[in-house]
């Protein structure tokens, strides 16, 4: 697995590629963010890990220029900033995952494996779901409703994707965070409801038929039903 480090604390560089390279991974470092862009727009990469501040370009715009060009590489984003606008603000960008630091290794190692595993999950057979009017193909990770495209962030459609899955089924807050972003996050966030708030907006509004539902005390269902049905 080749993995991008674009980081500039010289500490924290040594600490996981030293880590990395133990457990066999193959590891290439940018200390700014041009060189770092430079470096993922022109080599195969598995997975880059980017930090959020970066000397150069910021680890957002970094992100949002290889999500431009590259749909399919994992990115982890790093950052020193916990709270839920710095977390949603990532993950619109286009990574698939954070990390906040400070962070063992071990939680690293662990966040590292578990999106390796997800990326080699979605390597699937053509397949396409639909429910209520709405359709969503899982090769071209792309969302219609009623014949009308829906556009769609990274983390929107994954949520999408995994609602779409587990049709009429109650979702508790941590099954979601669990399969939408892998890992446990910190509780304290509320970025499931913010992420399910930006979802209803692009698939229900508009639409007699709604299809994310609230549980009230349990989580959400993604079902078709009226508004008076609920």
């Amino acid at each position: 697995m080749k993995i991008l480090l674009i980081e500039d604390e010289p500490g924290l560089v040594s600490v996981v590629v030293r880590g990395l390279t133990e457990l066999g991974f193959e590891i290439s470092v940018a200390a700014d963010g041009i060189t770092g862009l430079d470096m993922a727009l022109k080599h195969r990469f598995d997975l880059i890990i980017l930090d959020l501040m970066l000397p150069g370009m910021n680890g957002i715009t970094v992100c949002k220029e290889i999500r431009s060009q590259n749909t399919q590489v994992g990115i982890l984003m790093l950052t020193a900033l916990g709270t839920t606008e710095n977390i949603v603000t990532g993950l619109d960008a286009g990574a698939d995952d954070y990390l906040v630091k400070p962070f063992k290794f071990s939680e690293l190692e662990a966040r590292i494996r578990s999106l390796s595993r997800r990326l080699a999950g979605v390597q699937s057979s053509s397949k396409k779901l639909s429910l209520g009017g709405l359709e969503v193909d899982l090769n071209s990770k792309t969302a219609k409703r009623n014949g009308k495209s829906i556009s769609l962030t990274a983390t929107e459609y994954r949520l999408l994707e995994y609602f779409m899955t587990n049709q009429n089924k109650v979702l508790s807050r941590i099954e979601i965070l669990e399969n939408v972003w892998d890992i446990d996050f910190n509780m304290g966030t509320n970025v499931v409801d913010v992420y399910i708030n930006y979802l209803r907006k692009k698939v229900d509004t508009g639409y007699p038929v709604k299809l994310i539902h609230t549980v009230f005390g349990m989580g959400y269902i993604f079902k078709a039903e009226q508004p008076d049905e609920v």
